[in-house]
């Protein structure tokens, strides 16, 4: 199964990541539905039943606290002059939190993950031409700064993905809850 490792958001945080997304609603853009959007700790591909539930086990003996975290402030991947993902930042413990994560994974083959940086992608862009781009820009500049709000990091998921026509479904496989 195609597999995952993330933290989700409250509920709550729709709205507001809804009230953001809506500033890219373009032809060349399409848009994470808000209630899936996530912080990905760590794509581990395909993973089959058995391997998953070896690693569910192994993270749930991982000891690392819940933390507070904030999330807000619009970036992009890779550079401004060739966007291609549009990302919510997060600010946190995250990046001790992947670095842990990594250490468990690392025992099942998996490779460290170098270049972590906490984000949620919302939006994903096609080939967009340059009067939109400049346009995409300056939206993206006036939310670098936007904050939507403080939540509690208390657990991780282990997420299934199946990707359809109408764009993925996520299934949460396990819970694993930061102690």
């Amino acid at each position: 199964m195609r597999t995952f490792i993330a933290v989700d958001f409250p509920a709550s945080f729709v709205e507001s990541i809804e009230d953001v997304e809506s500033n890219f609603d373009l032809p060349d853009i399409k848009l994470v539905r808000p209630e899936l959007v996530h912080i990905t700790m760590k794509f581990l591909g395909e993973v089959d039943e058995s391997g998953v539930s070896r690693i569910c086990t192994a993270l749930s003996q991982m000891s690392f606290p819940a933390f507070e975290a904030e999330l807000g402030g619009v970036g992009v991947f890779p550079k401004t002059d060739r966007i291609k993902v549009i990302w919510l930042g997060a600010k946190g413990n995250f990046d001790a939190l992947q670095r842990e994560v990594d250490k468990v994974l690392s025992g099942f083959g998996f490779a460290s993950s170098n270049d972590f940086t906490a984000h949620a992608t919302i939006a994903r862009v096609k080939k967009i031409d340059s009067k939109k781009e400049m346009q995409l820009k300056e939206k993206i500049s006036s939310l670098a700064d936007i904050t939507l709000g403080s939540f509690t990091v208390d657990s991780l998921k282990v997420k299934k993905s199946t990707l359809t026509a109408k764009g993925p479904i996520y299934e949460t496989v396990s819970e694993i809850l930061l102690k």
